[in-house]
């Protein structure tokens, strides 16, 4: 079971301000003050002093947040609400168990060699069960089944992963040397966001590492409340790392979500399980790890050689704000520095809104809540005019897609990276 001391502390620490509330994914959905982060704390705060059961509906309530990250965003004491929900999870995992699709997904997670054969044979056989649609980025599924109803637009599947397509070394001639951890999504589903990696990293004569044996950072799994799945793979990814880490001059990585999972909450799990060197080596690995548009932001020229092109695209962008990115690591001015180069940015009216991705729970049982929060971000980015939606997270990719589909808007969304190899191939 987890710390209940760290329950009751949070809980302690809250002054019922109530700034979280108004910012709340979930209560911006379900308007109900059990479901907002001051409702969350006060009910983990029951449950650590035992005078909360774990019951059903305590699982439903503690199951409905997004895991956001808004409220601690906002909060005069930076309380941890979202670590003790994931905390609660794997509580609520130890009680009732974890669906048997959630599993079997997990344990393809922890599998690489597994995860590629099943991709592949998705591949093969995605025509069979899915419609293609390549200008909405994505397919939908030809008949309903229980999860995967007809009108939902997924991610389609990649001939070739991205692990799979290049070779370990790529010389670019360059005095530089920086690795590709690339993300689940972004290696089987997106993968023009790799290939755009390594075009961009070619144009800045930088040579490239591709760790074939990194694995999922974990985050589905942290989120849900499977904490073997997280203890395994973020233990076999560190000491992974820690073999050619002083080797590159960074890790580099173009997803939020996936980057947020190893630079914070990797030692945030360790620490509370009393793991400190464990949780030590996370933190020193962390000096050479960033999200991409940071990286070459902040360490390379590639905002000049934008600049140098003197081009203005026609397409205009409107950038979302990814929770893992902003709120998390405080990544915010990056990318859009990078893209106003060549692309005319057009705010949508709360870019720091969430999408409502939400996580593997959200995206299946509770799928009704994401399709709500999804609503009014197709409406804001359809309000902004613009003709692309860009955002440095699969996850978010994943959610606005399907949520631009289904509210019939009709705008393309691309990952930074992508846009800027874009720029980059105009003579």
């Amino acid at each position: 079971m987890s710390n209940k001391f760290n329950f009751m502390a949070t809980s302690d620490e809250c002054i019922k301000c109530g700034k979280c509330i108004p910012v709340c994914t979930i209560h911006q959905v379900n308007a109900d003050e059990v479901t907002s982060p001051r409702g969350f704390i006060d009910l983990l705060g029951a449950y650590g002093r035992d005078e909360l059961e774990l019951d059903k509906q305590a699982k439903d309530i503690f199951e409905s947040c997004f895991l956001c990250t808004a409220c601690t965003d906002v909060c005069p004491n930076s309380l941890p609400t979202d670590m003790v929900i994931e905390e609660v999870r794997a509580d609520i995992a130890q009680k009732y168990g974890i669906a048997w699709f959630k599993r079997a997904f997990f344990t393809l997670l922890r599998h690489r060699w597994l995860m590629d054969i099943m991709m592949k044979l998705g591949w093969v056989f995605k025509t069979c069960g899915f419609k293609q649609e390549p200008k909405k980025g994505g397919m939908l599924p030809r008949f309903n089944l229980p999860i995967l109803k007809a009108d939902r637009l997924l991610p389609s599947l990649g001939k070739t992963s991205f692990l799979n397509k290049y070779p370990k070394e790529i010389k670019n001639g360059g005095t530089r040397r920086v690795a590709i951890f690339i993300g689940c999504l972004a290696n089987y589903n997106y993968t023009g966001i790799g290939d755009s990696l390594v075009e961009v990293l070619k144009e800045l004569n930088i040579d490239i590492f591709i760790p074939k044996k990194q694995k999922c950072c974990a985050a589905p799994a942290y989120f849900t409340g499977d904490f073997y799945t997280v203890e395994t793979l973020s233990k076999q990814n560190i000491e992974y790392f820690e073999s050619f880490i002083d080797d590159v001059e960074a890790i580099i990585i173009p997803e939020a979500t996936c980057s947020a999972m190893i630079k914070h909450d990797w030692e945030v799990f360790f620490r509370n399980r009393g793991m400190d060197d464990w949780a030590d080596r996370a933190k020193e690995l962390n000096k050479k790890i960033f999200m991409v548009t940071e990286w070459l932001y902040k360490n390379t020229e590639l905002k000049e050689l934008l600049d140098s092109k003197g081009i203005n695209f026609e397409e205009s962008i409107t950038y979302h704000d990814a929770c893992h990115a902003k709120k998390v690591q405080g990544i915010e001015k990056e990318p859009r520095e990078l893209l106003k180069s060549n692309f005319t940015i057009k705010e949508m009216s709360d870019p720091n809104r969430c999408c409502g991705f939400g996580g593997v729970t959200m995206q299946t049982e509770k799928f009704h809540l994401a399709q709500a929060a999804g609503q009014p971000k197709a409406a804001m980015i359809k309000e902004s005019g613009a003709d692309i939606v860009a955002a440095e997270c699969s996850a978010c990719r994943m959610q606005i897609s399907n949520s631009l589909h289904q509210n019939d808007v009709d705008v393309e969304f691309k990952n930074p990276i992508e846009l800027i190899a874009k720029a980059l191939k105009e003579k």
